[in-house]
């Protein structure tokens, strides 16, 4: 699914997965992919069908051109839902040969022995892909990689140099460092007398990996963003939201709301995407004249990227077919194709060469693209695979207490972490 819309994570589908799930067909269960290229396999994706479906339509007739003996059933789902309907199709023995997932969403039926080990099946490929990409859907506490790394994406910030130069900051110099970001966002909440704020959002769990927290130990089985870096951060935070350099609706922000303050000028700086530009050209022309556009600040030298994947049914009765398919959906050509077609950006090594990703002519939108080309290279998937929607609710109540003043930062992420430990158990 288009990654700006990503579903609710794998919660649900953790916690009513029953491990003796089986998959499709009766048989299956191999993880030889050398045989013969033939049979029936069905292909399930997220929410894609009303955009790309001749996108989708011709690349499953190319692979039955190339493989006469197969034939690929497209079933698309929306996007409401999508968890508990792989928990459903997991349970009851029906879950699709090829199906689309996140991270997230591959952990739990990895677990469950339903998500093939492409490391098994299909190493042979590994070398085509980002080594960071190819990680994403590793899960810990488990040896093995549950699918193949499909399409990526990840942003810049964009700033307002028109709210810079009123602070008296340098609109051309925006900060390159947590230092510089806290120092910048502090003076220009105190020049604009509390009225303008730097950032509108709460930090995630993203944010500390960025920050260079540890998150999780590397056994899988217990988290550690309670670490002193990881309090660190929420105290820098804390004193931005008392200075009202952090929103005050931080607490209860969305994407949506923290994208509307940065449109209308309460906020001076706001992640996003190339897609973005355009809103802004549209919807607020004086923003769009005034438009800066910066990295991702990290404390680690890597930004963060979000990455769908492709998932085979370590149950699929057609072992090869499923294998074929799922890499010829990923593959560098393909991949590209599709790139071309959406603001994404393919997982294939070299693919992030080509002139679309770092040629510029002269647009906001190139400039954009072509710097989150280069920053995928070395970026990593900061959400642990293991980090269900659950603890991310947890994570954020703990951190609206510590900035309201009812917590410290040490008891706040000592207790988010404790809530995290627990759902992880209870996994």
């Amino acid at each position: 699914m288009p990654l700006s819309r990503r579903a609710l994570a794998a919660a649900s589908l953790a916690l009513v997965l029953p491990l003796s799930a089986c998959g499709s067909g009766d048989g299956g269960g191999s993880t030889d992919a050398s045989g013969k290229v033939e049979g029936d396999i069905t292909f399930q994706t997220w929410n894609l069908r009303a955009n790309f479906t001749p996108y989708f339509e011709g690349l499953i007739a190319d692979f039955e051109k190339k493989y006469p003996g197969t034939h690929v059933k497209w079933v698309d789902q929306p996007a409401e839902g999508y968890p508990d309907k792989l928990s459903a199709d997991a349970a009851g023995g029906t879950l699709p040969d090829v199906v689309n997932v996140s991270p997230d969403l591959v952990a739990p039926l990895a677990k469950a022995g339903l998500a093939m080990d492409l490391d098994k099946a299909a190493g042979a490929y590994r070398s085509e892909y980002l080594a960071g990409a190819w990680a994403s859907h590793q899960v810990p506490g488990m040896s093995g990689t549950y699918a193949f790394p499909w399409y990526l994406n990840t942003g810049p910030l964009f700033y307002n140099k028109a709210l810079f130069t009123q602070a008296g900051l340098d609109p051309d110099q925006p900060p390159k460092t947590y230092d510089e970001l806290f120092s910048d966002a502090l003076r220009m909440a105190r020049k604009s007398g509390g009225e303008v704020a730097t950032l509108a959002n709460v930090p995630t769990i993203e944010d500390f990996g960025r920050y260079g927290v540890t998150l999780m130990n590397k056994q899988g089985t217990a988290f550690a963003f309670n670490d002193a870096k990881g309090v660190e951060l929420l105290t820098r935070y804390k004193k931005l939201y008392d200075a009202r350099a952090l929103d005050p609706q931080a607490l209860t922000a969305t994407p949506e709301s923290s994208g509307k303050k940065f449109l209308t000028g309460a906020v001076a700086m706001n992640p996003g995407s190339a897609l973005d530009l355009g809103n802004f050209k549209k919807n607020a022309p004086g923003l769009y004249r005034n438009i800066g556009i910066t990295d991702q600040i990290t404390s680690t030298g890597h930004v963060n990227m979000y990455v769908m994947g492709v998932m085979v049914n370590a149950r699929t009765r057609h072992t090869p077919a499923a294998v074929a398919f799922a890499h010829f959906v990923t593959d560098a050509r393909n991949q590209m194709s599709f790139a071309r077609k959406v603001a994404i950006f393919p997982s294939t090594s070299g693919s992030l060469n080509d002139p679309y990703f770092t040629k510029e002519d002269g647009t906001d939108e190139t400039r954009v693209r072509v710097a989150a080309a280069k920053s995928l290279k070395s970026a990593v998937n900061y959400t642990p695979v293991l980090f269900s929607d659950q603890m991310k609710t947890a994570l954020r109540n703990e951190v609206a207490k510590a900035l309201q003043g009812r917590e410290s930062p040490r008891q706040a992420l000592d207790n988010a972490v404790d809530a995290a430990d627990r759902l992880l158990r209870q996994s």
